[in-house]
């Protein structure tokens, strides 16, 4: 039987019996994994743990080379450590939340507090030794929603894994697998197999198709017992799995374009369907659509190494996958009264157009940045004429229209840069949070980077300003993108969006800790690296970190971090410790 997308605007068919005895199959399993027995979940997913180690190296060089970086490129150490490592990280912490889950076992040790404005916030990172010394001075608290109170926390976490589950008849999951990252279609299945007890069925987005032999792989165990499938294919195979009857629930990564069409419909009925928030497509779906993410920089006394290390923060941030990353730093928000403003965007212009080349490798990155420069003729290009183009604009705050770049995701290497009233670090990071919440679109990421001594100044003023940062992960002196490369915090948009207003998403995945209703997660590292931050009373023993666009050794240190995350080993140590030293 041939079925047709042609309703939706397509005029490509495809055969759907191959998908039907896909979902049947999982459909047949589902009350069976819904109640399996923890230790057979465990062991099944040391089987996955294995088939990531099995397959890291391959999975890495594909992307490498799907992605135009020459295999000893420096940059190549991003697939590397977005990918198998972001994977590994991921399992180990379940594993550790599994193995631990009678009586909530695995919360002992975890360091819980009242934040400053009366929250719950627990510690998931350092958890170990060897994370004290890998990733030295980097650290992650989770606030739960308002009214969990440390007393309640534990009945606040791990729900689905509570008595009712011998009884759950269990569901069909659905993912719509993003194309940048390559960790996210694996990542997201995981969440929604052991945090939600669901079978689940990925739909490969097509520019990331090519991993599929590895992803069948790595799951192998689950896909033999009926657990897990993957299918590929394109928008008409998406809408068929979005609509079969026996799927029950829906995950995307993706545009709140592409979630509005699922669930509203597309044209003009489509659009009064969004208006009056009248579904279509009536099940219920979790989702990760970007945002216009900022990075907000406080003023300070800073030195002229601060100045460049954090310039190349912020082009990290910005370039990081060609800036190909939903987390990506949009908008930067500077201080205007600082004295140090206009050295630290010499340094920031300098960081852009030194950064390693790299090609526009995501489709219609072109049209996009187009896009961007004919709406900011005034717009700086850098990087040599072999390179993408790496684009600074700044951008006239007091010009009448609200420019699109505030409101729509550029998904390109294209960063707008204003410039908000406040002459000390309280008052330009209340306006500037202001500006953040009510004047750029989405909630998923924000970057805030502020010296140990303006921090100081603040004392708790600091974490209430935090508070009020309306975003599912907030870094301070770090990129959010380490809150999605930690597999101990949630990763989502800030609760609270409606369907017909979308924005950044609805849920959370990752959240190795299953925490039940987690509002946020905090994370951050040293504002100086090492050695520099001792000379500042800082002892974290972080260089420059691996993810750097600028990092010399980048690749074979996250290779070396890789190999240790597969196989422990006090002995591999003292290589990544030099490998990193040198970067």
């Amino acid at each position: 039987m041939e079925t047709s997308a042609s309703q939706n605007g397509l005029q490509k068919s495809f055969n759907p019996g191959h998908l039907d005895r896909v979902i049947d199959r999982l459909s047949a399993n589902k009350r069976e994994w819904a109640r399996l027995p923890v230790k057979q979940r465990l062991d099944l997913l040391q089987q996955v743990r294995a088939g990531v180690v099995e397959t890291a190296q391959a999975w890495a060089l594909l992307a490498v080379a799907r992605k135009g970086l020459a295999v000893d490129s420096t940059l190549a150490g991003e697939e590397w450590m977005s990918g198998p490592w972001a994977m590994l990280t991921a399992i180990d912490i379940l594993l550790r939340t599994l193995q631990r889950i009678d009586g909530h076992r695995y919360l002992n040790g975890v360091k819980v507090r009242r934040t400053a404005n009366g929250q719950t916030a627990a510690k998931v990172f350092p958890l170990t030794v060897t994370d004290r010394l890998l990733l030295s001075g980097v650290s992650a608290e989770v606030w739960m929603e308002p009214d969990v109170s440390p007393e309640t926390l534990r009945q606040s976490s791990a729900g689905s894994y509570s008595a009712e589950r011998s009884s759950s008849e269990g569901r069909i999951a659905l993912v719509l697998g993003a194309g940048n990252i390559t960790s996210i279609a694996p990542l997201d299945a995981l969440y929604k197999l052991y945090a939600e007890n669901s079978v689940t069925v990925v739909k490969l987005n097509p520019v990331t198709d090519y991993l599929k032999p590895i992803f069948e792989t790595i799951f192998k165990p689950l896909i033999d017992a009926g657990y897990f499938a993957i299918a590929s294919g394109g928008v008409d195979v998406g809408i068929y799995l979005t609509t079969h009857p026996l799927v029950d629930t829906l995950h995307i990564t993706g545009s709140s374009a592409s979630h509005d069409a699922i669930i509203f419909g597309v044209g003009g009925d489509g659009a009064d369907r969004k208006r009056q928030n009248r579904p279509l497509n009536n099940r219920p779906i979790t989702s990760e659509l970007g945002a216009v993410c900022p990075t907000i920089v406080a003023p300070g006394s800073w030195t002229k190494a601060d100045l460049r290390f954090q310039a190349e923060h912020i082009a990290t941030q910005k370039l990081h996958n060609s800036g190909f990353n939903c987390i990506a730093a949009q908008i930067l928000i500077l201080p205007r009264a600082w004295p140090l403003k206009d050295a630290f965007l010499e340094e920031l212009r300098r960081a852009f157009a030194r950064a390693p080349s790299r090609s526009l490798y995501y489709p219609g990155a072109q049209e996009r940045l187009a896009g961007f420069l004919a709406e900011n003729p005034d717009a700086i290009e850098l990087g040599d004429a072999a390179d993408a183009t790496r684009i600074i604009s700044y951008i006239n705050l007091e010009a009448g229209e609200e420019p699109s770049s505030f409101s729509t995701e550029i998904f390109g290497p294209a960063l707008g840069v204003v410039f908000v009233e406040g002459s000390d670090p309280a008052s330009f990071l209340s306006n500037a949070i202001a500006f953040a919440n009510d004047r750029l679109h989405g909630t998923l990421g924000a970057n805030v980077i502020i010296d140990p001594a303006s921090e100081k100044a603040l004392g708790t003023n600091f974490e209430l300003l935090l508070a009020e940062l309306r975003y599912g992960c907030i870094a301070v002196n770090a990129w959010s993108g380490l809150g999605f490369l930690l597999g101990h915090t949630p990763w989502g948009a800030f609760p609270g969006h409606r369907l017909n207003d979308i924005q950044s998403g609805k849920g959370f995945v990752h959240n190795g800790f299953l925490f039940d209703r987690p509002q946020r997660s905090i994370v951050r590292a040293p504002f100086r690296p090492f050695p520099r931050g001792i000379l500042h009373g800082s002892f974290a023993l972080l260089p420059r970190p691996p993810w750097f666009v600028t990092n010399r050794t980048a690749t074979a240190t996250a290779r070396k971090i890789v190999a240790f995350q597969a196989s422990p080993s006090w002995l591999k140590l003292p290589g990544i410790f030099f490998s990193a030293l040198r970067g």
